[in-house]
């Protein structure tokens, strides 16, 4: 009995002993796999036997191999991860246009500054055709770097288009071999009763794949399966089924396509962009929604701008021809989008007018929704702040833009408004003909030559329309050439004889020094002592070759503010200015992330060896264990020998 007790002890340590070496042993070969756990082997002590000198052992049984594996551990590391690679691929995606719009030789600032030089020298000169010439190049140069830039955008979205779908072709990947591996996993649990420790590691690796691509949260079931939940609670995995994300084109806007949720039943859930957060997924949709489309905006508005505020005055002016001036650029427009989810046949169109409209510009989007009745709510994306509209559309603009609708509408129908993002793309030169260029005033004032006083009067100045509008020349009067005299009927009142008419068009005006006189769509100052009888005469330009005063106002509007901030308000800056705060920006949004991605990868990388010294395979460890093992496997050898021995010695008595 004693033999037979010593022999079946000796045989469970050499077995266990056998199990440690070739855990071990598995342990050295992984050393270097992704995602590898150390094992261990988890032994117990057999059942003792009971006799008159008390419990005897019987030997040692090898419970089961397990894996250092640590739940609190990985999971920081799966979230560290995760937001080390949104942050990486932000970084790098941003560093694009960082790159583009910061160099000197390829940003807009030199464009802007060579056409108002231009103009400038067709304000001096203005009846040089080489002069005429050399701004309407300069207008081409700056329209192309515009148009540059803005394809330069259109191309990096395209760009990030393809990685998005590439990044959720990777997302399905992994979604269908954790369900498999699930599967798996379940079958040979339930078949054995023991983990299997490899399959558990090659899911526990492809969910931290998965996490590198999209934050996933991971929630384990009885039966050792997981269930794998992205965005806001979506199933990406449940238990052995796996579900699927897609692109599709976006309802709201054309331009950009969203990701979508596919049901089993074929049908397609839109999931909230912004609740797709982390990785690689997460960083490429932080970057198109908020960098990228707030650049394009940006852009836009600073083009939108140039072309509005130079257009206005442009139209002010006259050309070689007696002409007055059309649009020197072809103004881009804001973009409305009827979202295809619409169920009425309403249309919106948004317009920007007046120079001040420029200025109110935001660079936001907006979403407008018909609220029924006459109810409109218009919110501005940028900071989601609402303006309610209970009786219709304004006809005043609001951020710059004048709205306006046709019937058709139903409650709920919504429109996506962006006012400048096609504004860079859009803008083009519209004067081909040098001598288009309204370089002239269309009015001339003279002052009598019998003039007794010594009362002056300024060359003059078109204002804005006050009278009906030329609807050719939306910035002038219909009767803005038609001569006016300024009769002096004291020194201090006068009478205004308008000529067209063959009437005094005003009478007893009373007189003060430097005083804005207007009429008819112009502005002029007298100043000084007129005397009684003096007359002074504003009307048509009809000889504007060597006039160059439009020109100069033109070429004033370099330095003059016409533009607002992104946040909207009166005019605060330049439009170089407003250039540089956008490259400004940009360039801190990018040092930010350098900062911030490289602080959080650095965090990653110490969450990871945190958890691979608890988890990772340490060689020292490992062959101090083959050490171990390797006596006792040599002393349950010596056991079982000396077991044999004994039992020879027994078997030898009976002979």
């Amino acid at each position: 009995m004693a033999v037979s007790g010593v022999m079946g002890i000796s045989v469970s340590a050499l077995g266990a002993a056998q199990v440690g070496l070739q855990t071990t042993g598995h342990n050295i070969a992984n050393a270097n796999t992704p995602g590898y756990s150390r094992q261990e082997v988890q032994l117990g002590t057999r059942q003792a036997q009971y006799t008159g000198a008390g419990y005897l052992g019987q030997g040692v049984d090898v419970n089961t191999v397990k894996r250092a594996y640590s739940e609190f551990l990985n999971g920081q590391v799966l979230s560290e991860q995760s937001q080390a690679a949104m942050l990486n691929t932000y970084h790098a995606q941003i560093q694009q246009v960082d790159n583009v719009i910061a160099d000197a030789n390829a940003g807009i600032s030199p464009a802007i500054q060579d056409f108002f030089g231009a103009v400038n020298n067709v304000s001096t000169s203005p009846e040089s055709q080489p002069a005429r010439q050399a701004m309407l190049n300069s207008a081409g140069s700056l329209a192309a770097r515009f148009q540059s830039l803005s394809q330069r955008f259109i191309d990096v979205n395209n760009s990030v288009s393809s990685q998005i779908s590439n990044s959720i072709s990777q997302v399905n990947s992994y979604a269908q071999q954790i369900a498999s591996l699930n599967n798996n996993i379940v079958m040979q649990t339930a078949a054995s009763g023991q983990p299997p420790n490899d399959l558990l590691d090659q899911r526990d690796q492809l969910v931290s794949k998965l996490n590198a691509e999209v934050k996933a949260t991971v929630v384990r079931q009885s039966d050792g399966a997981y269930n794998v939940f992205v965005g806001n609670g979506q199933s990406l995995v449940v238990g052995t089924a796996a579900f699927t994300l897609a692109l599709a084109q976006s309802p709201s806007d054309p331009s950009k396509q969203d990701i979508v949720y596919n049901n089993k039943d074929g049908s397609k859930t839109p999931l909230q962009q912004s609740s797709l957060q982390g990785g690689n997924l997460g960083g490429f949709l932080a970057f198109r929604d908020t960098t990228l489309a707030n650049s394009q905006n940006a852009l836009g508005r600073v083009a939108m701008g140039i072309a509005g505020v130079v257009n206005h005055q442009h139209q002010q002016g006259q050309d070689l021809n007696g002409a007055l001036g059309e649009n020197f650029f072809t103004p881009p427009t804001p973009a409305v989008y009827s979202n295809t989810l619409n169920k009425g046949n309403g249309v919106v169109t948004a317009a920007i007018g007046a120079p001040a409209d420029y200025a109110a510009l935001t660079g936001s989007d907006y979403k407008l929704r018909f609220d029924g009745g006459t109810s409109y709510t218009l919110t501005r994306l940028s900071d989601n702040k609402e303006t309610v509209f209970p009786s219709g559309l304004p006809e005043t603009a609001v951020d710059g833009l004048t709205l306006s609708t046709t019937e058709g509408a139903m409650p709920g129908d919504t429109y996506l408004l962006r006012p400048t993002v096609n504004g860079a793309r859009d803008i083009s030169v519209g004067v081909t003909d040098p001598s288009k260029i309204a370089a002239g005033l269309p009015i001339r004032t003279n002052a009598d030559l019998s003039n007794q006083g010594n009362a002056k009067i300024s060359e003059g100045a078109v204002s804005a329309p006050s009278g009906m509008r030329d609807p050719a020349h939306p910035g002038t009067d219909v009767n803005l050439k038609n001569p006016v005299t300024i009769n002096f009927t004291s020194p201090t009142t006068f009478d205004v004889f308008d000529a067209k008419a063959g009437a005094n068009i005003a009478t007893g005006v009373a007189y003060a020094d430097g005083q804005d006189i207007n009429f008819n769509g112009w502005t002029a100052q007298i100043s000084g002592v007129p005397a009684a009888g003096d007359s002074f005469t504003v009307g048509a330009n009809n000889n504007a070759t060597a006039d160059g005063r439009n020109a100069l106002v033109m070429a004033e509007l370099q330095t003059k503010n016409t533009l607002g901030a992104p946040e909207g308000g009166g005019a605060t800056t330049t439009f170089q200015g407003a250039y540089a705060q956008w490259v400004s920006d940009v360039g801190n949004k990018t040092r930010e992330l350098q900062v911030t991605s490289t602080a959080q990868t650095s965090m990653a990388e110490q969450s990871v060896a945190t958890q691979q010294s608890f988890s990772g395979v340490n060689l020292d460890e490992e062959a101090a264990n083959l050490m171990r093992y390797q006596r006792a496997y040599q002393a349950a050898g010596k056991a079982m020998q000396i077991s044999n021995t004994l039992f020879d010695t027994v078997l030898d008595l009976g002979r």
